[in-house]
């Protein structure tokens, strides 16, 4: 067990600390785009729709893919952690760099020329949310804290 601080719910059967559902929630909103690709990519007539009407310059799209891909790697990573002992203790790093990129992001997009939208000033407070949380949460950080 890592820590007396955390509730014996907190662990799995194998002793490991259980990643929290707020991680989870986090790393869809890193993903977002990912999710709008798959989600395009399922809904084959109307995906081409679906894509300009959340991202009118294609070339944002592409982009967009780029943040979301620590959270990606997390999601894959995140049931076999114990086998990738010196590369998962990075990812942490790599979603705190990942959201404040994002974070950062949305008022570059409003300072180019898109209009300032409820939407967009809704990702910003999310955003400004979940990387208050990835830097400050302990029970997220002993996850990430390689196992002696």
């Amino acid at each position: 067990m890592k820590s007396i601080e955390f509730l014996p719910a907190d662990f799995d059967a194998h002793g490991r600390l259980r990643l929290p559902l707020m991680l989870w929630c986090v790393l869809l909103l890193q993903a977002r785009t990912w999710v709008l690709f798959v989600m395009a990519g399922a809904s084959r007539e109307q995906g081409s729709t679906l894509l300009s009407l959340f991202y009118p310059d294609h070339d944002l799209f592409w982009w967009g893919l780029l943040p979301g891909l620590p959270a990606v790697l997390v999601f894959l990573f995140s049931g076999r952690r114990q086998h990738y002992p010196r590369l998962w203790p990075r990812l942490r790093g790599l979603l705190i760099l990942a959201q404040l990129v994002l974070l950062v992001w949305q008022p570059l997009l409003w300072l180019t020329g898109d209009g300032l939208t409820g939407i967009g000033l809704a990702l910003l407070l999310i955003d400004s949310f979940a990387l208050w949380w990835l830097v400050t949460d302990r029970r997220l950080r002993a996850c990430f804290t390689p196992e002696a």
